[in-house]
């Protein structure tokens, strides 16, 4: 017999272990009301509140929370929310949903351990902030992370989708005859001239931005520097229209002509800046820019950050409007929209028996979280910060 270094009793069949499956969970979660500027969301509305109540499981809902989405309390608690005026309360349930991400007086009120899922907005954030969560070790997700099964992100596609109808319809506001618009009706009547569109980019806010311009009958010209973006949006919308890539002359030919231009570009730090004062000097006067791209810096020369209060301003005769946060405009949508996108997860989530087995199990939410316990696990985050980071599949598998 060879000799080896396992016992007679090692060396006979074992039975096969398998993991026991947890139980499904019960999940218990805290909406505080939003606090930070301008943010009138909430992350579910009444019917994803009793969707999730009629599941087993509990919702508290800071009273007032959902108001600026015209959802009001008396609906959150015929759906099954517990409503409370207490915003420790709120904040020490064991799961907290959040549009904008946690203020620092909210984390030192959370408890350990508790699972936070909100809006991240890398750009705002400071280091103190990752440091605070990873103190509580809060198992943190972010919407914008969260992939779908076909690789594309959900939450940022349909705050894009809105933003991108948007641009368009507040671009026709402006342009009635106020003070400073050049009266004109932004559509295709019969015997005028369509209204002439400019598009800087061509991914989901120029692609919706093009398909509301074109139903209201505008002619639409959409640039951007990648032609396989600019051959799918010219398959999305079904129709042909003037697409190019960014050349100074084509885009000032364009500029001088239009009655509205919309930035729409991405970029990996900052968005590029495509359109140089210059070019704009050269605009019809009474012609309507809306830079949508204006949170991650603007992508006219022009552009200035604005608010929902005073959403424009005039320069070189263009009226400007610049304002960050487009979807928050439109509360109710983005809200509904929000709400749609997270209610299945929550219940995928409780399926599993929690948020460790989900994000074994799902893939795409497991890209959606940057603290686990404590430990920062987004390269992304740590390489901005120079934090230290850790692979989540090292952790979790």
């Amino acid at each position: 017999m060879s000799l080896t270094p396992f016992t007679k009793q090692q060396l006979l069949p074992q039975e096969e272990k398998l993991e026991v499956y947890r139980h499904k969970s019960e999940l218990f979660i805290g909406i505080p009301k939003e606090t930070s500027y301008q943010e009138r969301r909430i992350c579910l509305t009444p019917d994803a509140v009793n969707s999730l109540t009629s599941h087993g499981h509990k919702v508290m809902i800071e009273s007032g929370a959902g108001l600026s989405s015209s959802y009001t309390d008396k609906e959150f608690s015929d759906a099954g929310a517990t409503i409370t005026k207490d915003t420790k309360k709120v904040l020490s349930c064991p799961m907290i949903l959040k549009v904008e991400p946690l203020t620092m007086e909210e984390i030192a009120l959370v408890n350990n351990n508790t699972i936070v899922i909100s809006a991240i907005q890398l750009k705002t954030r400071k280091k103190e902030y990752f440091e605070a969560l990873s103190k509580k070790k809060v198992t943190a997700l972010a919407f914008e992370y969260i992939k779908d099964e076909d690789g594309s992100y959900p939450a940022v596609k349909s705050l894009s989708e809105i933003a991108g109808t948007a641009s368009v319809l507040i671009a026709a506001e402006l342009m009635i005859n106020n003070q400073f618009g050049k009266g004109l009706l932004l559509g295709n009547i019969t015997g005028v001239p369509p209204t002439d569109v400019v598009i800087l980019g061509a991914g989901t806010v120029g692609e919706f931005a093009a398909k509301t311009a074109l139903g209201l009958g505008a002619n639409v010209k959409v640039f951007d520097n990648s032609i396989t973006k600019l051959r799918r949006l010219q398959n999305n919308l079904n129709q042909r229209i003037f697409t190019s890539t960014i050349q100074p002359k084509s885009l000032l030919k364009a500029l001088r002509r239009c009655d509205v231009a919309i930035g729409a570009m991405r970029g990996k730090e900052r968005c590029p800046v495509v359109v140089t004062e210059t070019m704009v000097e050269h605009m019809k006067k009474g012609a309507v820019i809306v830079d949508v791209s204006i949170d991650t810096g603007g992508c006219f020369e022009t552009s200035e950050v604005t608010t929902h209060e005073s959403p424009t301003f005039i320069k070189n005769n263009i009226i400007h409007y610049c304002v960050p946060n487009i979807p928050s405009r439109y509360s109710k949508t983005a809200s509904l929209s929000i709400s749609n996108i997270i209610t299945p997860y929550l219940l995928q989530i409780a399926e599993d028996g929690g948020i460790e087995s989900a994000i074994r199990c799902n893939k795409g939410l497991k890209n959606g979280v940057y603290l686990y316990h404590g430990i920062l696990t987004n390269k992304a985050i740590g390489d901005w910060f120079n934090l230290p980071d850790n692979d989540i599949n090292l952790i979790v598998f």
